[in-house]
């Protein structure tokens, strides 16, 4: 199997299939595949083991079924290209050195991967939309490939080592990594500060991936422009409900 990422900004994971090998991935997620990839959807995918396994894997983000790719009648390729700006990082899981990861961050992963909730917390209304803080643990024996928003810092963090982090932008880590939410500092910081009323607080030993976009900064960016050409719409609209009233009478 031969992987390759191609692009910058809006990269794209490329995968060389041979025959007997395996890449697991949520459904409808590849881009463009050859004719002799062929597909399997399952739910008994990812490590998950009996009801409990599949439903703790959907409550992640990884979703109640996962699709497992495969070639037949020579090598095959299949592509999976990034949702946002930012980038993709291929990780080597081996057991007992995994991984947490941000809850879209899940692209693909070979045969070998366990993927099920590793962390979650409810931050209120305030961030990520009301649905709190969801982290995905990525164990087993595998190679996995992992989205990030925009740029990509890491840190490796020595033994008692802390850094504080909003939610956010908490990518990924080494799950040798202690990881904590805990409450803003001071009452007129976490009402008035505008850094929202928590912070991720990582201690070493272990490396860390922190991505600089988040979704919600990034949707709130673009809701300005939405909500003007919803106007535009609206009044354009308008104006031609008006003209083809005087033109045909309303009643």
């Amino acid at each position: 199997m031969k992987s390759k990422i191609t692009g910058t900004t809006m990269p794209v994971l490329e995968i060389g299939l041979e025959p007997g090998d395996k890449i697991i991935a949520e459904p409808g997620e590849f881009s463009w595949m050859t004719p002799n990839v062929k597909l399997h959807t399952t739910t008994m995918a990812a490590g998950a083991k009996g009801l409990f396994g599949v439903l703790g894997r959907a409550l992640s983000g990884g979703g109640l079924f996962m699709t497992e790719y495969s070639s037949s009648g020579g090598n095959g390729l299949i592509a999976f290209a990034a949702k946002l700006p930012g980038q993709i990082v291929r990780v080597d899981v081996q057991p007992g050195q995994g991984y947490l990861i941000h809850r879209h961050g899940f692209v693909c992963a070979t045969a070998g991967a366990e993927l099920k909730m590793g962390f979650q917390k409810s931050l209120g209304a305030g961030i990520f939309g009301g649905q709190g803080l969801v982290l995905q643990q990525l164990s087993g024996h595998c190679s996995a490939w992992v989205e990030l928003g925009g740029e990509i810092v890491t840190y490796d963090l020595q033994p008692g080592e802390t850094i504080q982090v909003h939610p956010g932008h908490v990518g990924m880590f080494e799950d040798s990594v202690d990881f904590d939410i805990t409450v803003m500092k001071g009452i007129r910081n976490a009402l008035f500060g505008g850094d929202g009323l928590f912070i991720a607080r990582l201690t070493g030993p272990g490396k860390v991936w922190l991505q600089t976009l988040t979704m919600p900064n990034l949707a709130h960016s673009l809701a300005p422009y939405f909500s003007a050409q919803e106007t535009r719409a609206g009044a354009a609209g308008g104006v031609a409900g008006a003209v083809l009233e005087g033109l045909f009478g309303g009643n």
